[in-house]
């Protein structure tokens, strides 16, 4: 099964949202789903522990380039996700770039313009782009 191209998912969400078509609506589901990634996350970490989290200041010396710090900065993480801690997140995910996507329904924005023009800026601006 063939995945649906940026323009077909926000044709469907277009076609599936009837309750909140609301601006504000759009906005505050959109928020609630956000939280609801981080939640999942959480729960994978709090109540399966499938991942572990060992968060601490990240050492990184003025001198490093840039292959020096992709291998010495941490992402903080061991472990892997479980089947049902994947499913629970990529479903939480998955809400949230509908809402995502509703918004951009909304107020005319298509979804793959906003994906070129930021990975245009990626490409352009490189490290630079880190905020």
């Amino acid at each position: 099964m063939n995945a649906p191209t940026l323009e077909q998912f926000q044709q469907q969400v277009s076609e599936l949202l009837l309750r909140h078509r609301s601006l504000l609506d759009v906005m505050s589901k959109y928020g609630q789903s956000g939280t609801s990634v981080n939640r999942a996350v959480a729960k994978a970490v709090t109540e399966c522990g499938c991942i572990e989290l060992n968060a601490r200041k990240q050492q990184f010396a003025d001198d490093f380039n840039l292959e020096q710090a992709k291998t010495k900065l941490h992402h903080h993480i061991s472990g892997d996700l479980c089947e049902h801690c994947k499913e629970a997140i990529q479903n939480e995910l998955g809400r949230n770039m509908f809402y995502m996507s509703a918004m951009c329904n909304l107020l005319d924005i298509q979804l793959a313009d906003v994906i070129d023009r930021e990975s245009d800026k990626c490409s352009t601006l490189g490290l630079f782009n880190l905020t």
